[in-house]
C-alpha cells in the first residue's frame, strides 16, 4: 500500500487529520466529536480516516477519481443487497468545499484483513469466484459503461491497451518471450463480451478483506462498470498459482474467450509494472513471472 509521502510526491491532492475533522464538523455536525485518524493501509486512488470506531471518511485523492463517488453513492445500496459478502455501502455523502474541490464520503467501517500470501489460495479462489459469480448475475441495466471513471475496466483489454502493451512488450526485450506475448494479445483481441455484465474493476489483494482465512468482503467499487468481466479475473495471475489458478478457472462462470481477454489485462499490467519500474504490492506475485504464467496458461490452451 501507498504511503502518505509517495502519494504527495505523485502528486495527489493532500489530505489530513485537521482537513477531514473539518469536513466532518461543517457538513455533519452530529458525528463532529468522533475521533479522525488515519488508516493503517490507505489506497492509491482515494485517502482514507477512521471515523470514531465504526465509520470511515473516504476522498478522492486527484481529479481522476471524482466521478466515483457519486457513482458508488447511487450503486452501491441496490449491489450490496444482492451479494453473498458485505460491501461498502456510503452513510453520506460530502459537498465540495473552498478546502476540498471533490465530492467525498462516509462509510461503516468493515473489519478484516487485507489479503496476504499467508491465506488459504483455494479457499480465496473459490470465494472469490462465488462472489464474482453473484456479481454478475446483477441486472445490468443503466449501470455504468466502461470509461475514464475507472480507466476503461469493463471494455475490451486490447481496445483499451493493445497499444500501450506492444510497447512495453517491445521496451522489455530479451527479459520476456515477446513471441508469447503477443500471441496472448491476438488471441484475446478474436473474442467480444457478447453480454454485458457488471464488473468490480478492481478485484486486488487490498480491496479483499478476509477474517478467519475466508473472503470476508470486497472493499473500492470506484472502479466498477457494466461491460466484459474479464478485468475482474487478474487475481488468477498476479496472486494465485498453480492448484488455486486452476480452481479459480474452473469455478468462476466465464467461457474461454472471456478467460484470454483475462490474461491479456494480466500482460499489460506486468508488462506496465516492469517497463516503468514500478513498486509491486509485496504480496503479489513478481511482474516477469506474472507474464510467463499467462504465457503458459495460453499456450496450455491452444
Amino acid at each position: 500500500m501507498p504511503d502518505r509521502e509517495t502519494k504527495l510526491k505523485a502528486g495527489k491532492f493532500p489530505v489530513d487529520v485537521p482537513l477531514v475533522r473539518q469536513l466532518v464538523a461543517e457538513q455533519f455536525p452530529q458525528w463532529a466529536g468522533l475521533l479522525v485518524r488515519p488508516v493503517a493501509q490507505d489506497g492509491w486512488d482515494n485517502w482514507t480516516f477512521h471515523l470514531g470506531d465504526h465509520m470511515k471518511v473516504r476522498l478522492p485523492s486527484a481529479e481522476w477519481y471524482n466521478e466515483q463517488t457519486a457513482k458508488e453513492a447511487h450503486w452501491l445500496p441496490l449491489l450490496a443487497p444482492q451479494l453473498p459478502i458485505p460491501v461498502p455501502v456510503p452513510l453520506a455523502t460530502g459537498k465540495p468545499t473552498a478546502d476540498f474541490p471533490w465530492p467525498w464520503s462516509v462509510y461503516r467501517w468493515i473489519d478484516g484483513e487485507p489479503v496476504s500470501r499467508s491465506i488459504d489460495k483455494l479457499a480465496l479462489a473459490g470465494d472469490v469466484a462465488g462472489f464474482l459469480g453473484a456479481l454478475q448475475l446483477i441486472d445490468a441495466t443503466d449501470g455504468p459503461p466502461a470509461g475514464e471513471h475507472n480507466f476503461l475496466r469493463g471494455g475490451h483489454p486490447v481496445d483499451a491497451y493493445g497499444a500501450e502493451a506492444r510497447r512495453y512488450i517491445d521496451t522489455l526485450g530479451d527479459r520476456i518471450d515477446v513471441e508469447g506475448a503477443y500471441a496472448v494479445l491476438e488471441n484475446a483481441a478474436q473474442s467480444r463480451q457478447p453480454n454485458p455484465v457488471w464488473v468490480h474493476g478492481d478485484i486486488a489483494v487490498g480491496n479483499l478483506l478476509t477474517s478467519d482465512g475466508r473472503l470476508s468482503a470486497v472493499i473500492d467499487f470506484g472502479g466498477a462498470a457494466v461491460g466484459d468481466p474479464s478485468c475482474d479475473l487478474v487475481l488468477a495471475w498476479v496472486f494465485l498459482e498453480g492448484q488455486s489458478r486452476a480452481l479459480f478457472r474452473t469455478a468462476v462462470p466465464v467461457d474461454e474467450p472471456t478467460w484470454a481477454r483475462a490474461g491479456a489485462w494480466a500482460l499489460w499490467k506486468a508488462a506496465f509494472q516492469l517497463a516503468n519500474d514500478q513498486v509491486v504490492h509485496p504480496d503479489e506475485n513478481p511482474p516477469l513471472d506474472v507474464i510467463a504464467a499467462v504465457i503458459a496458461d495460453h499456450r496450455s490452451r491452444t
